[in-house]
């Protein structure tokens, strides 16, 4: 295993087995942590996170402080912290918390530092410090815009079905046909990760050409209008070189993200390159 792989959500005393079998490094986040570590495997790799303004997780000054003379006793690989408005570059806050890392940090300065993920990359190299984090950039979404997308996702059509006008379709009978239909039913859901707020919002893709979501997004089931599509080929385009995470992000109305960790465990996954 690769001995740099670190475990972001601090220490938690079951977790020890699994970070010492897997030589991960677990990232502490409050002096309450680090006695729990000490107290377990104080040898082991670890980092410790600061709270530079975001209020979400690390060690806030005066907690920084009283842990400063136990430092020396810790095998301390990393510094880190975390922008909170990082994807957008105007933001007063980017400049304001560089200044609190570096105040937070200057005393740890032999230690590897790390503030920016994928947005603060694009900051620039202020915010780089000895190592970054890149995450959603790797996978093509915001706020990387030249990123080359990476993730691709089909599903396979069940059904094609003729709707006359008059009929509806799906729960709620959401959606009335108002003229002759041809409608595909595709074996994906929100179980699936496909959020229900893309019903009657979004476009899957069939050989490029977009086909309207239609109806509810269901469970297991999402049906969309081919009545336009000459040859309706065997799968249905929901990501992919038509339509990009956060395409399908802003017709959900929530973010590329978001999209990505939801996509369900049924999908079989094939890894290209590398």
């Amino acid at each position: 295993p690769d001995p740099r792989i670190f475990l972001l959500n601090g220490y938690i005393p079951s977790d020890r087995d699994l970070i010492v079998n897997n030589t991960l490094i677990p990232i502490l986040c409050s002096p309450e942590q680090i006695a729990r570590f000490r107290e377990s495997i104080p040898s082991h790799p670890c980092a410790l996170q600061i709270d530079n303004g975001m209020n979400r997780l690390g060690l806030k000054p005066l907690e920084l402080a009283s842990i400063f003379p136990i430092l020396p006793n810790l095998n301390i690989q990393l510094i880190l912290g975390h922008l909170s408005c990082s994807d957008d570059t105007l933001s007063p806050f980017n400049p304001a918390q560089l200044a609190t890392f570096h105040t937070l940090t200057a005393l740890l300065a032999l230690y590897p530092r790390s503030l920016a993920a994928t947005g603060g990359i694009l900051l620039g190299a202020p915010y780089h410090f000895a190592l970054t984090r890149p995450g959603i950039g790797l996978f093509g979404g915001q706020p990387f815009a030249q990123a080359k997308p990476v993730v691709s996702l089909t599903a396979p059509i069940l059904q094609i079905r003729d709707v006359l006008p008059g009929e509806s379709i799906g729960y709620g009978a959401s959606f009335t046909a108002t003229q002759s239909m041809k409608i595909a039913t595709i074996a994906a859901g929100y179980a699936d990760g496909l959020p229900r707020s893309l019903s009657g919002n979004s476009n899957f893709y069939a050989n490029a050409i977009p086909c309207p979501l239609i109806g509810r997004v269901s469970m297991d089931l999402v049906t969309v209008d081919v009545t336009h599509v000459p040859q309706v080929p065997g799968n249905i385009e929901i990501l992919g070189p038509n339509h990009s995470i956060d395409q399908l992000a802003a017709d959900a109305g929530t973010i590329g993200y978001e999209i990505l960790t939801s996509l369900g465990t049924r999908y079989e996954r094939i890894y290209k390159g590398g």
